[in-house]
């Protein structure tokens, strides 16, 4: 079996126990990779129920045929277990040096199960796998932590590490890598800190398995050089992803005072321009020629790497429009490693509730000191932290007094920064990404508002929901490598499935990699169903705010519009016969047959009637 090492490694924390396995050639050419092998271990091994922050949970580190390749962008490794924030299947990616020692050491899966009787981190070096003490970094955050293994590991090892956020079990809690690294939205921090577990250091030195090496040697180096270019030509890291923003504020999408509004005056304070005026660094991950990580100093003079998403949240839609001051909560959110998205999402929310006199606080928007402090007491889970840790759908359903209305989650995720009040197209892919509300599943904004009426709710947008979610949420996370290159600088899909061949020997097209996705979302939405068998539409449904007249904006390009309940119903309906899922959407069962997922559904039938 070429492209794949066919080796997994499972860590047991309560009893220190170490073994390596394998997987057959058949369940690497079904899963491929990355999420793919994510989702069938945790369907296959997690009994529905349990505690995603007990024992019983396990996080899951996969990676696919094409990551760790040297070839654009392949630097990415995706983690993944049930969701403490969602109680679904929930995962995330994030670049970091793990992906090429993990394959190099030769495994493409690491399962970590059980819980540690006190702080410990692992080592892995090629076969050989030690756990060492961590009391001495249990309470930092995750930059001194990562100081300390580099300095006792070696600077070029692979690191997975968490800090107070993870150790403290907040929900929206992320693991962290390199400088500004970071991913697993879901709580994956969460679930590191709940196995007493501090760090992963990988460091590998064999062979990584192609089927051709000279030509995935020589495709990757010359791919390498015209991504390099190509970029150089754009320009487009000049602002990195924070380039959007300004966009955003025009065409009326920008996150503003939880959402409430769309676009502000302001805006342009926070904006591209200003970081790349501002930026004293940047960063990448490994393989990657198109560096997004642009970094300025915050308020505090800490080195801050600042993207698009946590300028939204952390700034306008907390009316902060003071870049060294959202540098700072940014910076904050990184050292604690709990997710930007949330964390702004969280404060805002808490900030709304109290204008709208549904809880006592003394939070404001716009009040960037009040905000860092309520930052370090939720990373520390004290006084009114412990509340805003466990994210907006639980603070909703304490607080009560309509405030549902207004907590901007689905599924118990936090929305991006985009506020879709009126694009029924991206409020769908919101709706549908697989582990709750995110954005990078299905960024179809920029097609909605720029190629097609921004007020339909046709069935072209929610076939154009789908072809994106296969490529960004299955293609990119399956084979495991980051979307940029073909996002923001035209890069052919195909080049992927040259890679792809080149490396495994096979002879796949687009269309192999597409059944692979639609397999991928459907035992994905199965695992939530398995969890939740109560299931109804509704869980796809964006915050009732969004379809509220009261809520429109009142002046402005889309003034006077919002969501439409029946409308947005029609685009589900579209989605879920697109699919083949039924009209709560469930996969069907003909549609488990045809993706080759008789077993998984006749295990679901146990919970759940299947149409």
């Amino acid at each position: 079996m070429k492209g794949w090492t066919g080796n997994i490694l499972r860590i047991n924390l309560s009893s220190k126990t170490v073994k390596k396995e394998t997987y057959s050639e058949e369940f690497a050419k079904k899963w491929v990779g990355g999420r793919g092998f994510a989702v069938k271990i945790l369907w296959d091994e997690l009994k529905p129920g349990i505690d995603p922050l007990g024992p019983d949970n396990k996080l899951i580190v996969a990676l696919g045929p094409i990551a760790g390749i040297p070839a654009p962008n392949t630097g990415k490794t995706v983690v993944a277990a049930k969701s403490p924030l969602t109680g679904g299947y929930g995962d995330g990616n994030l670049g970091t040096r793990v992906t090429i020692h993990l394959r190099k050491a030769g495994y493409d899966v690491l399962i970590v199960e059980g819980k540690a009787d006190s702080p410990v981190g692992i080592y892995i070096e090629d076969d050989n796998v030690k756990f060492f003490p961590a009391n001495e970094i249990w309470g930092n955050g995750s930059y001194k932590t990562m100081d300390w293994l580099y300095a006792k590991f070696g600077k070029g090892v692979g690191i997975l590490t968490i800090g107070e956020g993870g150790e403290n079990k907040i929900l929206y809690s992320i693991i962290r890598s390199l400088e500004g690294r970071a991913g697993g939205r879901p709580g994956m921090g969460a679930v590191m800190g709940s196995k007493n577990l501090k760090a992963i250091v990988v460091k590998g030195t064999k062979e990584i398995p192609v089927a051709d090496p000279e030509a995935v040697k020589e495709i990757g180096k010359n791919d390498l050089k015209k991504i390099n270019q190509i970029d150089k030509e754009t320009g487009w890291t000049k602002q990195g992803t924070t380039g959007v923003l300004a966009w955003c504020n025009e065409v009326a999408a920008l996150p503003v005072r939880n959402m409430r509004k769309t676009s502000h005056k302001d805006a342009w304070k926070i904006d591209g321009e200003r970081l790349a005026a501002a930026c004293v660094k940047v960063y990448g991950c490994p393989n990657c020629t198109m560096r997004c990580g642009l970094t300025i100093l915050d308020k505090e003079g800490h080195e801050a790497e600042m993207d698009y998403e946590n300028i939204g949240l952390l700034g306008s839609n907390l009316e902060i429009f003071d870049l060294a001051q959202v540098g700072s909560l940014n910076y904050l959110c990184d050292d604690f490693g709990i997710d930007t998205i949330s964390a702004g999402a969280v404060l805002a929310f808490y900030a709304d509730a109290i204008d709208q006199g549904a809880i006592e606080g003394d939070f404001r928007f716009g009040d960037a000191e009040k905000a860092k402090e309520l930052l370090k007491l939720t990373a520390n889970r004290k006084g009114i932290g412990d509340f805003l840790a466990d994210g907006t759908m639980r603070m909703a359903q304490k607080i009560g007094k309509g405030s549902e209305a207004y907590a901007m989650h689905v599924k118990g995720m936090e929305i991006s920064a985009y506020n879709c009040k009126f694009i029924p197209g991206m409020a769908l892919a919101f709706g549908t990404s697989s582990i709750g509300a995110h954005h990078k599943e299905s960024w179809i904004i920029t097609y909605e508002i720029n190629e097609t009426s921004r007020g339909s709710y046709g069935r072209e947008k929610a076939q154009k929901v789908i072809e994106l979610q296969r490529i960004r949420g299955g293609l990119f996370e399956f084979i495991v490598a980051c979307r940029f290159p073909w996002i923001e600088l035209g890069w052919d899909l195909n080049n992927y499935a040259i890679y792809f061949n080149k490396i495994t020997g096979l002879d796949w097209t687009l269309d192999d990699f597409w059944t692979v996705s639609d397999r991928i979302y459907a035992l994905i939405r199965a695992f939530f169903v398995r969890e939740f068998p109560e299931w109804d539409r509704t869980r796809d449904y964006p915050p009732k705010i969004w379809f509220d007249p009261s809520n429109a904006d009142k002046e402005g390009i889309i003034a006077g519009k919002v969501l439409e309940y029946d409308k947005y119903d029609q685009l589900l309906d579209h989605y879920y016969d697109i699919r083949g899922w039924d009209k709560r959407g469930i996969p069907k069962t003909e549609t488990a047959r045809t993706l080759g997922l008789n077993n998984e559904f006749e295990e679901l039938s146990k919970y759940v009637s299947l149409e």
